[in-house]
């Protein structure tokens, strides 16, 4: 898996982490296009990392070498670039930004102890955005913002400042802000040392601000001190501060970093990177990597999830010491075509070494098709990887991350421990994937190859479930969105040499009798020797929705024997499950066994199964057969401004709104019932309606009655699905 030289930069030698209070492992955080690759690329040359920083539309990124990234240009998997600043080792975690890959996101959050909110100038925030912003609030994430493209002509840094502390609430502040000389941008002017960061010569120099920039300063270095002195613990600075005391800015930084690292503020910086139509010079770059380095805590400051005994027991007390026993997570696992399964890891406690024994636990995802076990493995070697390229390391200490060839059961989400005191730590939190998406392979080979193909992609992606839908006889891949669904398919053709189709969904449908109706069974051959007899008759009534089946005997004197009455009974239960009319099972109907013949010799057990489903057969035949559709309980959180929209929406799915109720945040939660016919596609029209910004959750109601306008249709594309 070397690096066979299409990054033009030199990745040489593994970083290696001096100790846990040298180790920062940052994710980077944003909507899709706000430019966190190319930000990686970047600090990767700023570093020395890389001798030249690679382009998106080349395809020569670091953290987008996967062929389906270079093709659509986006990020699709979460990627780890480490480097090495100032002593201090750093683990940048490149998430995608498109909801279609929240699973990814999700995992590079866990993985980090510190979140780079990367926000265009051109774009601002997106609701995506927000909702990242609260999740990392909700667990206490240090956070800083990174507004990019402040270059482009369209970017507006203070705009997208004063979005952030609308948007972000209080605590977000400017460190410095971009100057520029004429349509060009220069610089940055830092508002703590009042001095101005000259790029335009192409390296960082030190000068005087404009005395036109003088206000400007004032004015936002007293808002940013305010700040800091509010978050500090020094409660003297406040009151020396407004006495008109100078403070001393080095006491300022280190309350500042403070804060940063407990999350309690979070500073904003500016950002520039040549591209495009905007060759000027590389800006941001040093001061980013300051704040990374000074102010983002050490694994040794970030708390630990909640690890607990395999066998069960309460929660174990673990710190973040290489000595430790070892607790470390899988964060990311890939498949290469050439080493086998990889596991990007997360030690959390203890040391990791190569060709030592683990315990892998599961991690209770067996809904979504991914196995739960508990089986020990044999590590093979670690590996630091930077883009395609993966450089041996000799081990990985507590807080470090790093990649693990040849452990084939673990998948994303495992724990791995000591063999001697298996644990598992806590489940990080993953969507439901709520697009369902039918396949089927387009030839007997590609059907030899899909089960294992597919075992393969749900090992990685713990936000794929995989479905073999027995009543429909289809085979489906439920989703996170459209993209996710592409680029599953893409995968299965281009790294497991499988071609699949797409095929129109199968509803799991009902059908019921429309009346009552009597039906006469009868199964009379002679053939030579001995033959076939048994005659029933039988009647059906209606039962109410969701009462199941009644089966009666009603018969008297003998007329069939005791032992062939189950026998019709079972014929009727089987022939319910092939359906009577469209081939859907049958449900909620009493059958009552009133009359019958039998023949001393001719009569058996599958004479009278087959005379009770030509009995059934026949009562429906003489009235209506009714085809029931799943409805569904759902869900949806939303927010304020999209109610009206999306409760239109729902009653124009025939659904039926059963109320609404406020949730903090500026959100409301929409209680509907809703027909499974109607939400197909719901993912990916909820997300359109609602800027990205809408979630729902379903639940299986009850069967209702198919509206007869769609009746027919539904049954006709269902048989050719």
């Amino acid at each position: 898996m070397a690096d066979k030289g299409g990054h033009p930069g030199a990745p040489g030698r593994a970083p290696e982490a001096g100790g846990c209070d040298k180790v920062r492992n940052v994710a980077l955080v944003g909507h899709s296009g706000a430019g966190k690759t190319t930000l990686v690329e970047a600090l990767l040359a700023a570093a020395g990392t890389l001798q030249r920083a690679g382009k998106v539309e080349d395809g020569t990124t670091v953290s987008d070498f996967d062929e389906v990234e270079v093709r659509q240009q986006r990020s699709v998997n979460l990627a780890l670039a480490p480097f090495e600043h100032g002593g201090i080792k750093i683990n940048l975690i490149d998430t995608p930004g498109y909801a279609d890959f929240t699973g990814d996101l999700r995992a590079g959050l866990r993985a980090a102890d510190a979140a780079l909110f990367v926000i265009s100038a051109v774009d601002g925030i997106d609701g995506v955005t927000r909702m990242l912003w609260e999740e990392c609030a909700a667990v206490g994430m240090p956070r800083a913002v990174v507004v990019t493209k402040v270059d482009q002509q369209r970017g507006d840094f203070d705009d997208v400042v004063m979005a952030c502390q609308d948007v972000f609430g209080e605590g977000v502040a400017p460190l410095y802000f971009p100057v520029s000389d004429g349509d060009a941008l220069k610089g940055l002017i830092g508002l703590l040392t009042q001095r101005c960061l000259d790029y335009s010569t192409g390296l960082r120099t030190d000068c005087d601000p404009d005395p036109e920039y003088l206000d400007q300063i004032e004015e936002q270095r007293a808002s940013l001190i305010e700040g800091i002195i509010q978050e500090s613990e020094d409660e003297s600075l406040m009151d020396r501060y407004l006495s008109g005391e100078e403070l001393d800015v080095k006491a300022l930084i280190e309350d500042l970093e403070t804060a940063v690292a407990r999350g309690s503020f979070y500073p904003v910086l500016a950002t520039s990177v040549p591209h495009g139509d905007h060759p000027g010079p590389v800006v941001g770059m040093l001061e980013l990597l300051e704040v990374i380095t000074q102010a983002f805590p050490s694994p040794l400051e970030h708390g630990i999830p909640s690890v607990t005994p395999v066998k069960g027991g309460p929660p174990k007390d673990v710190t973040c010491d290489p000595d430790g026993p070892l607790i470390a997570e899988v964060i990311k696992t890939t498949s290469d075509p050439y080493v086998g399964r990889i596991s990007l890891v997360r030690v959390f406690s203890g040391t990791l070494r190569p060709d030592t024994t683990v315990h892998v636990s599961g991690h209770g995802m067996e809904d979504r098709g991914h196995e739960d076990h508990d089986v020990d493995e044999r590590v093979g070697a670690l590996t630091s990887p930077l883009g395609k390229a993966q450089r041996t390391v000799s081990s990985c200490i507590a807080g470090d991350i790093c990649a693990v060839a040849k452990l084939t059961r673990a998948e994303s989400g495992d724990t791995l421990s000591d063999p001697g005191s298996p644990m598992v730590m806590a489940p990080w939190t993953m969507p439901d994937p709520l697009l369902p998406v039918a396949i089927r392979a387009k030839s007997k080979a590609d059907e030899d190859k899909l089960s294992q193909a597919l075992g393969r992609l749900v090992a990685e992606d713990p936000t794929l479930r995989l479905e073999n839908n027995s009543e429909t006889r289809q085979l489906v891949l439920w989703c996170m969105g459209e993209a996710h669904a592409d680029v599953l398919i893409d995968r299965l053709r281009s790294r497991y040499g499988v071609e699949v189709e797409r095929v129109g969904l199968r509803v799991p449908l009902r059908e019921t009798f429309g009346g009552s109706a009597k039906g006469l069974g009868r199964h009379v051959k002679q053939s030579g020797g001995h033959g076939q007899y048994g005659i029933c008759h039988i009647e059906v009534e209606p039962l109410p929705s969701g009462g199941g089946f009644e089966f009666v005997d009603k018969i008297v004197g003998g007329v069939i024997p005791r032992q062939f009455i189950p026998s019709v009974e079972k014929g009727v239960r089987q022939q319910m499950t092939r359906g009577v009319s469209a081939g859907y099972p049958l449900v909620d109907i009493k059958v009552t066994l009133r009359d019958g013949k039998a023949h001393s010799v001719d009569s058996s057990d599958m004479a009278f199964q087959a005379a009770g489903a030509l009995g059934l057969k026949d009562a429906a035949s003489q009235v209506p057969i009714l085809l029931l559709e799943p409805v569904d309980e759902v869900d949806v959180l939303i927010a304020d401004e999209y109610v009206g929209p999306i409760m239109s929406d729902l009653s124009s799915r025939r659904g039926r709104v059963l109320g609404s109720q406020a949730v903090p945040g500026g959100r409301t939660m929409i209680k509907a019932e809703v027909p499974q016919l109607e939400i197909v596609r719901y993912a990916i029209d909820l997300r359109s309606m609602s800027q990205g910004t809408g979630t729902f959750s379903r639940t299986f109601l009850r069967y209702e009655p198919l509206p007869s306008h769609l009746a027919e249709k539904v049954a006709e594309e269902s048989k050719d699905g």
